[in-house]
């Protein structure tokens, strides 16, 4: 294709997540031009002429300039659109308002492709393909694997507009599938990894007498605290001397409570928030990462840890399996099962050095091949081609 097309990368707020961001830098870099729509969260400034940022604010004043604004442009350049748009609001949109200043740009500026980031927000965005503009839905852990479950509604919206989406990007296999049970057809899916930037890994890992776990995020059910303190209060009673930490679950009173009626006061440790930095020092520090979680696409903390050369023990859910083979790059147990975590981490303790460094190897060339930047941006390059040559 020798025209570059215009694409919309939309999150409903700028900046946005590590990946979208890696997925919006990446697409300019190859000299795509990328319009970024939405809430302005904070201040950003992005160094590629490329990428255009149309946002709003909470500022009111702000808000109405730029309502006017489109309304203007739109008004005197695009006419029949703006009704057409405008009949599209005035039926489906419970604020009328709102819903202006958040289409009228993406209308004025139309892309070539639209690519929502978060499939809940479907029937708010389904409208621009009929501007002719192509739309490409992503496919991620809460949305799909769950939500629709917990919330029929939301099933059902999957049911009436997946089967019209012109594209969906999959952040795994298993998430696809989960897809299809709602309509979306399978040649319209694309699998395409989260990727990480390249780092260089100079400092070995400080020497600690005591074994270290780490787990990180935020205090959910999903993530299977619960079960990873269980696993813990197995290997304290097997006379297994550890020490876990949980970043990010400082003030979860859930949590706190079972370290201290399974007595893992002195193994346990709840942390706060710390920096992206930081935790990947942490991690790096680590003998073992685990993820207990009942439920993920795929875990970027996994791949990242997996890059960093700490070994993972994780669960079976979702896409996991697509990043860890059982007993060669790391291990993987069931879902809702204490005892086989606690194995896990027991079988990382005692492998020979020799077998642990050829574990750690693999584990970074999983990452090498499958789950880089480049790879990423080329694999995404790609899905958007072809749904824009339909």
């Amino acid at each position: 294709m020798s025209k570059k097309i215009k694409i919309a990368v939309y999150s409903g707020e700028v900046p946005s997540t590590t990946f979208i961001e890696r997925l919006i830098n990446g697409l300019s870099e190859e000299g795509y031009s990328v319009l970024l729509f939405g809430y302005l969260k904070k201040r950003i400034s992005y160094t590629n002429s490329k990428i255009s940022v149309i946002t709003y604010s909470d500022n009111r004043i702000q808000k109405l300039y730029h309502l006017i604004k489109y309304s203007l442009l739109l008004g005197l350049f695009k006419k029949e659109e703006k009704k057409r748009l405008d009949a599209i609001i005035k039926e489906k949109s419970k604020n009328k308002k709102l819903a202006k200043i958040k289409y009228y740009p993406v209308l004025w500026h139309k892309p070539d492709l639209f690519h929502l980031q978060w499939a809940r927000s479907i029937e708010d965005w389904i409208w621009v393909q009929d501007f002719g503009i192509k739309f490409v839905v992503s496919l991620r852990g809460a949305h799909i694997n769950y939500t629709p479950i917990t919330h029929p509604e939301i099933a059902l919206l999957y049911q009436k507009t997946f089967p019209k989406v012109d594209g969906f990007h999959a952040v795994s296999k298993a998430i696809g599938r989960e897809a299809e049970k709602y309509g979306a057809s399978s040649a319209k899916i694309q699998v395409v990894y989260s990727g990480l930037t390249k780092i260089e890994i100079s400092e070995e890992k400080k020497e600690s007498k005591t074994f270290t776990i780490i787990s990180v995020g935020r205090t959910h059910w999903k993530k299977g605290y619960t079960y990873a303190l269980e696993a813990c209060k197995i290997l304290k009673d097997s006379g297994f001397k550890f020490e876990y930490y949980v970043i990010g679950a400082k003030d979860s009173e859930e949590l706190g409570y079972l370290v201290n009626s399974l007595h893992l006061e002195k193994e346990v440790f709840l942390c706060g928030k710390v920096s992206f930095l930081k935790v990947q020092d942490l991690m790096k520090n680590a003998d073992v990462l685990l993820l207990p979680s009942l439920e993920e696409g795929i875990a970027n903390v996994v791949l990242e840890a997996m890059q960093l050369g700490t070994l993972v023990v994780s669960t079976d859910c979702g896409g996991m399996e697509e990043v860890i083979e059982n007993g060669k790059n790391g291990f993987i147990v069931p879902v809702r099962n204490p005892q086989k975590m606690a194995e896990g981490i027991l079988r990382i303790a005692q492998l020979p050095p020799i077998e642990k460094k050829r574990m750690i190897e693999q584990a970074q060339m999983t990452i090498e091949e499958q789950h880089t930047n480049e790879k990423m941006i080329s694999d995404m390059i790609s899905m958007y081609q072809k749904v824009t040559a339909l």
